[in-house]
This record gives C-alpha cells, structure tokens and sequence, in this order.
C-alpha cells in the first residue's frame, strides 16, 4: 500500500469533517412543541447577549435606554452600531452574517426589512428542518429546567419531543440553592426543609428521579462558579453526594459540569452581564477519583483552566472534556484547545458544542468550528504521515465520526461499560 499524499490527506480530513452529522451534545434549543421558547429570526439573532453586551459598549448607551426599546428596535439600535457605523469583525458579527450567507440572502444588502420579511415567511418547523439539514445536525441536546415555571408547565401538559431533540435535567437551583430551593421544591409537590434533614433528601431523589424519567433526559447538569470546591461541608456537596451522584449511577447517567461562571458580573446588562472566573482543577480530579462509578461531562469558561482540565481528563478515565464553552467559543482559543486535546488525548474528547440560544445559530457555529477542526486534525494526520504512518481514508473518517457524534454518543450510552 502506497502511503497517501498531502493534498489526499487534506481532502479526505475536509470531506469527513463535512459530511459527518452532529450530535450537538449542549444547546439551548428546542423544538416547536415547546412554543414560545423556541428562538429564530433575525430580531433574535440580534439581540443575543453578546451583541447587546457589544453594541452598549460600542455606543456608550445607557443601560436604561436599551431595556426600555421593544425586541425590534434593540434589534434596529445593534444592527445600525455593529454593522452599519462599524466593521462586524468579532465573532457573534460575524456568525450572523455567516446565518444570512447561508440561507442565500445577500449580506451586502444591508437590509434588515428584507431580512425580517424573509424570517416572516418561514414555518417553525419546516425552518428546522432546513436548518438543521444545511448544518449537518443530526441530534441537538436540549438544557431542561424544571425550576422555570414556562417550561415546567410544557412538560407537564404532556409533549411530543421531535425524536432528533433529547433532554438534559439541568438542576443549578436544587445544587446551588439552598435552603431557598426549598420553599420552590415544596410548591412543585416535593415537601422539603430548608436543613436538608433526611425526608428533605428523600424527596430530592424522588424530583430528580420524577424528572428524568418525564423527560428521558439523557444525562443531568450544572453550571458551577469558579468558587466551587468539592468536597466540602456545604449544602451542594451534600446534594451531590447523596442524591445527585447516587441516582447517575443507577442509571448510568452522566453528571455535565461547566465551571468557571461569575453571574452578574454588571447586573446592568442582565444576561449579558455574567463573567468567567479561573476555577480549582483540583475538584474536578477529586469527584472523579472519589466517585470512579460515575461518569462526568466537564467543560470550563477560564482559558487559564484548559490546560489543566486535559490533564485531569488523562488521569480520569471517567471524565469526558467536551467543547469551547462561551466565552471559549472564538476561533483562536477554539484552534488552540482543539490542538492542545488532540496532542494530549488523542481521539478520546468531543471538541465542539454549539451552546446555541438561537436555532439560527447552529448554521455558523458549526460552519465555524468544522473549518477549525478540519484545519487541526488536517495537521496532525500530515504529522503521523511525516512519521511514517500509512494514513487512510477510513481512519481519517472514523476519527472525523469521533469527534462529532461517536465519542459522545458512546458516553451516554445506557449499557454498563
């Protein structure tokens, strides 16, 4: 067998980074069935937290002044500072534009009316399908919360799930909460106290258990400051270690934890006002050792903790690091990341998630990160080529299926491993 040219190996990498289909292990998303808390549209698009943070700085706006403007005049203020009196050269700029290319709509148009009038003919549904078709994804994992009074009251009217979306039981309140989430966790039918006696963690148990099975959620997760430690005597440790933990391991559930989060950091932008912070590595190595029966998602905000968190995922065979999470989601730290995993960890990573708020979004966050990872494993297998290794299409292939959906997918997969 002749060994594979250059110009082969970087066609094969290009082909199977773009023809493999997704599973989008982290979103925001949801399907039709779930009413108004399905996002589309260009109003949406910008007026996403991180043009409202961009355009509010670039203008000087008062905050007030912003709150007070309905959805489309924010969406007319953004669109006019951002990309009419500036160069849209950052990356949430950019993805928009990366939307409107995409869907076949002239971007040098400028012309937001024509652009709302186009969004004002789709069908949701129909307008799913095609997005999910031209972003090649098969799968999007949804954020659940119970706690959010909209969405609690579609789960429990009863919904039929479009079979490409899965759940994910998100429980920030019931970890992070106490003894508050008591008082909620009591209206919902849960009769719980604020000191976490015994019958309180009896009926956490009997909430989460409730809960995973109404929405056959696929794994639970939490998004933890970086002052989180583990373990120790607080409440969330407690909740951890004798509900949370216990009942992943009966059903060989994944527990997702993204770390690194400062909420409200400028309370003024709301949403867009949350910060990152460097977190203690040293948590994630200690849950994993300590609990080697349960399996862990992990991903965290602070570029000072990527390194270290591949190195935790080399000593925890239980640890499964996926994404470029937030603040991460840029295309020179997401080129850096994917590099430095690959060179520590080989195939056994998901490099990418969408986070996508938005369904629109899905179109240039996987363009985008398609492009870099490409570019990287396009490298690394010229690499193994200069040492020697005979590199074939099927190996090129079944690291591409790895990466996007395999690796995942076998993560989360029911049967004991």
């Amino acid at each position: 067998m002749n060994s594979a040219s250059s110009n082969e190996i970087s066609q094969w990498v290009q082909e199977a980074v773009q023809s493999t289909p997704v599973t989008d292990l982290h979103t925001h998303l949801y399907p039709p069935a779930f009413g108004g808390l399905m996002l589309w549209g260009i109003d949406e698009l910008l007026t996403y937290h991180y043009l409202i943070a961009e355009s509010i700085r670039a203008a000087r706006l008062p905050y007030e002044q912003y709150w007070s403007m309905s959805q489309s005049a924010q969406a007319d203020f953004i669109w006019r500072t951002l990309f009419v009196e500036r160069a849209p050269l950052s990356e949430a700029c950019r993805g928009v534009l990366t939307v409107l290319n995409a869907l076949g709509l002239d971007v040098n148009a400028r012309d937001l009316k024509g652009f709302r009038e186009y969004f004002a003919q789709q069908k949701s549904q129909d307008y799913l399908d095609r997005i999910m078709t031209l972003a090649n994804v098969r799968s999007i994992v949804m954020t659940n919360d119970p706690f959010d009074p909209a969405e609690r009251q579609v789960w429990l009217k009863g919904v039929d799930v479009d079979r490409r979306f899965r759940a994910v039981l998100r429980i920030d309140p019931l970890l992070l909460g106490w003894p508050n989430v008591a008082d909620s966790l009591s209206q919902m039918g849960y009769k719980c106290s604020a000191s976490l006696d015994g019958a309180t963690m009896a009926q956490v148990r009997r909430f989460l258990n409730e809960w995973l099975d109404r929405m056959k959620a696929i794994y639970m997760a939490v998004s933890l400051t970086p002052a989180w430690r583990y373990p120790d005597d607080s409440p969330t440790t407690r909740v951890l270690n004798e509900a949370i933990l216990p009942i992943a391991r009966e059903r060989n559930l994944p527990f997702a934890m993204m770390i690194g989060v400062r909420r409200a950091a400028n309370p003024q932008l709301r949403m867009a006002g949350d910060s990152l912070g460097h977190a203690d590595i040293s948590s994630v190595e200690r849950i994993c050792a300590q609990n080697p029966d349960n399996k862990f998602l992990c991903t965290m905000l602070s570029r000072e903790n990527q390194h270290e968190l591949v190195v935790a995922a080399r000593k925890s065979p239980n640890l499964m690091i996926f994404g470029c999470w937030w603040f991460m989601n840029n295309p020179s730290i997401i080129e850096e990341m994917t590099r430095m995993r690959m060179e520590m960890l080989g195939e056994s990573f998901v490099p990418q998630h969408s986070d996508a708020r938005i369904l629109d979004q899905l179109l240039y966050k996987w363009q985008h990160s398609r492009r870099i990872i490409a570019k990287v494993m396009n490298d690394k297998f010229q690499d193994l080529a200069a040492a020697g290794w005979k590199v074939t299409r099927e190996q090129v292939a079944r690291t591409a299926a790895a990466y996007l959906s395999d690796n995942f997918e076998r993560f989360v997969e029911p049967t004991k491993r």
